[in-house]
């Protein structure tokens, strides 16, 4: 069967409502140039890699063409992405959002509001419904503990020089405070999970230190008063997250142990209140120890925790085929696919997707655009992610191992479906 006569996979693929399960608020009109363009395509660092090498890619070539599209700009130019840029940045702000965010057919958007810079420069979550989609909140866990913890180094700032063990009586402060703190954060987190609002927690731990998380058992984790004595490594991060705070004014929570407790507090809490944990795998920035970033490590954690949802975000590109084996075999796992559109050149993204089919249940594959301060990366990764699935199904149909309904099926529970149930959204796609 060629592609040309699948006309209800076409029409699925490109028009089915959609639930964006994960993505990060836009820019106000006031910081509209805050975030280089060149973001929506990389998460290059610097100067160069990202504005002169990310614009060199197959992504950017394809991503200026689609682009061009819209904005009504002659295609096939030379300095094309310059005269986007110009074209993008003489439209009325709120007027460019609208023209990117309505061609998207997104019927909900799940915001991750913890992204550094997001209270600053970014719209409400509460914003984005303008665009005729509902949204609701994740939370970023890393971000919530760092917010508890601040209030409670400040008594902390006259314990000894660090070139010396703490005394007694500051280990014992310091004891003390990591009590309080580990109470605090389940108060939060369990608030947070019981927010109607809010629909899923999300973990940075990626890019703090890798997903080679010890499982309970490894770490001996207690905070009661007579177990105390397993408390020493979390201690002992705690100083160093201290001594940062003393020297930066700043506090990031990226520092072994107390990381590793603080994930292991927000499964818990998810577990028991039934919201899934979302966890960055694979695909990011210059920060993310990439060598950890494969979700195979986290196949301990996953055992730890069978009563909690982990979800596998951006296909854990380039460990794509990792995310889809845990898939396979854990119940409580599932596959993200986002971010690689338009981040990935187009036989990229439909390799990746391949690679997701090849063992992934599709019941536990999600789709979301990993949108983020700029409205065309909404666009994109919506357009984008279509293409693929249209493109790789029919693939599939044509050799004979599918048929078009069991496809159509697979693109409604991938776009749809499949997030409405995790997330326990109670909705029902528009017509």
């Amino acid at each position: 069967m060629s592609s040309d006569s699948m006309d209800i996979l076409r029409s699925t693929a490109f028009s089915f409502p959609a639930i964006d399960n994960h993505a990060h608020p836009l820019l106000n009109s006031q910081s509209r140039d805050k975030v280089p363009f060149e973001a929506i395509l990389s998460e290059a660092s610097g100067e160069v890699a990202l504005k002169k090498d990310a614009t060199q890619t197959l992504a950017c070539y394809r991503a200026a063409e689609q682009l061009a599209e819209i904005l009504e700009i002659e295609k096939n130019q030379d300095d094309l992405w310059q005269k986007l840029k110009e074209k993008r940045d003489s439209i009325e702000y709120e007027e460019l959002c609208e023209m990117f965010m309505k061609r998207c057919g997104i019927q909900s958007i799940l915001l991750d509001d913890g992204l550094g810079g997001v209270s600053e420069w970014a719209e409400d979550w509460k914003w984005h419904r303008r665009f005729g989609c509902t949204t609701k909140r994740i939370v970023r866990v890393e971000i919530e503990a760092e917010k508890l913890l601040l209030p409670l180094l400040q008594p902390l700032l006259d314990i000894e020089d660090r070139s010396t063990l703490p005394s007694a009586e500051s280990y014992k402060r310091l004891l003390s405070t990591l009590v309080k703190f580990f109470g605090q954060l389940s108060t939060s987190l369990t608030n947070s999970a019981l927010d109607p609002e809010v629909v899923a927690f999300k973990s940075i731990a990626c890019y703090r230190g890798g997903l080679n998380i010890r499982t309970r058992s490894a770490l001996s984790i207690s905070i009661t008063d007579s177990e105390q004595s397993n408390m020493h490594g979390v201690v002992e991060s705690l100083l160093q997250v201290l001594w940062q705070f003393k020297d930066k004014g700043i506090i990031r929570i990226a520092h072994g142990v107390i990381n590793e407790w603080i994930i292991h507090w927000a499964l818990r809490v998810a577990g028991e209140c039934g919201i899934p944990v979302q966890f960055h795998t694979g695909l990011g920035d210059s920060d993310i120890p990439l060598v950890h970033a494969s979700p195979a490590y986290m196949q301990p954690l996953i055992e730890d925790y069978p009563q909690t949802i982990f979800i596998l975000l951006h296909a854990a590109y380039p460990f794509t085929k990792e995310a889809g084996y845990l898939c396979s075999v854990y119940p409580n796992v599932m596959l993200d696919f986002g971010e690689i559109f338009p981040m990935v050149s187009g036989s990229g993204q439909r390799a990746a997707l391949r690679e997701v089919l090849e063992l992934c249940p599709t019941n536990k594959i999600l789709w979301s655009t990993d949108g983020h301060w700029h409205p065309e990366s909404f666009y994109l990764g919506t357009i984008q992610a279509r293409q693929a699935l249209f493109d790789v199904l029919s693939e599939i149909i044509s050799a004979g191992e599918l048929t078009e309904t069991q496809a159509v099926g697979i693109v409604e529970r991938a776009l749809f479906w499949n997030a409405e149930r995790v997330y326990k959204l109670d909705m029902i796609p528009n017509k």
